[in-house]
């Protein structure tokens, strides 16, 4: 919980020893996704670009192999579960690769998404049905569907470079009880973002955002919000353990939480193409 967090960067207690986010390959609310904001150098622009650098720079491994448990939940209803595995790989210059597989319940598993990011504002992602024994293209003007029923758009599973948004820091605030630096970014492009704004709350010392408000244009409050509850350094990376992606007009939310991680195993490229997307055999070999 909020405590876990202060516990375990060393702010509160004393941490227990531990055997040492990707930015996070598990999903990219907490990776590449997060950083966006406001046009020419008005004062503090220049610190927040550099502050929204230093987050996407942060370490966090070659390659990532993560298992992990989603629960949704939605008022009225019983939560529900399904268990996933996550590959990523960075490939250097805003070439990033990865791969998410579902293998439960039964009526998701086998499900797997693939996604491509390039230089730039480049972007290809597929998925794939095993009830249909189908790989199908995700067009970019479905950025901002559903993932798998979630409230991860499709955008939200994509890296996304500092120089796509404008960044601004806005003083400080607290999140999860630890004082943070607060960036607002805005899309450079408000056409390649089903985001008008997004708001970070950026822990100084990880570097890893402790929450994120998401704005859609016309709207003056925020329509999702992520909290991290736990993170852990695991092989010397910083890593978000446990997180939530609340949708604030539904009331609906998607619970993200690590169960296993493993960081530069050597990942082949081979299992970032629609060949290992329709076959999962290819990849379990990598599971942690």
């Amino acid at each position: 919980m909020l405590t876990n967090i202060q516990h375990l960067i060393g702010l509160g207690r004393p941490a227990h020893p531990l055997r040492r986010y990707a930015r996070l390959g598990v999903l990219a609310w907490l990776a590449g996704g997060l950083l966006f904001p406001v046009l020419s150098l008005s004062a503090g622009q220049g610190d927040g670009r550099a502050l929204a650098q230093r987050v996407y720079d942060r370490a966090d491994g070659k390659d990532v192999s993560t298992r992990a448990l989603m629960v949704l939940t939605e008022k009225g209803h019983r939560p529900r579960q399904r268990n996933m595995y996550t590959y990523a790989m960075e490939r250097g210059k805003g070439e990033r690769w990865s791969l998410t597989r579902f293998t439960r319940p039964a009526d998701i598993a086998g499900t797997g998404l693939l996604t491509l990011d390039y230089p730039g504002d480049k972007s290809d992602q597929w998925l794939y049905l095993p009830a249909l024994d189908r790989v199908r293209r995700i067009a970019s003007s479905r950025k901002g569907g559903r993932f798998v029923g979630s409230d991860l758009f499709y955008e939200d599973l994509r890296d996304r470079e500092v120089d796509m948004d404008h960044h601004r820091l806005a003083g400080k605030g607290k999140a999860g009880g630890l004082m943070c630096d607060i960036l607002i970014s805005t899309p450079v492009d408000p056409g390649n973002s089903v985001y008008s704004r997004r708001i970070s709350w950026i822990h100084p010392k990880t570097l890893v955002p402790l929450r994120v408000d998401y704005y859609q244009k016309g709207r003056k409050k925020p329509v999702k919000r992520m909290k991290v509850r736990k993170i852990k350094k695991i092989q010397g990376y910083w890593t978000v353990m446990d997180s939530t992606m609340y949708d604030l007009k539904t009331g609906h939310r998607t619970r993200l939480v690590t169960k296993a991680i493993k960081y530069d195993q050597g990942l082949p490229e081979a299992l970032f193409s629609r060949q290992a997307l329709a076959d999962d055999s290819r990849e379990k070999k990598y599971r942690p």
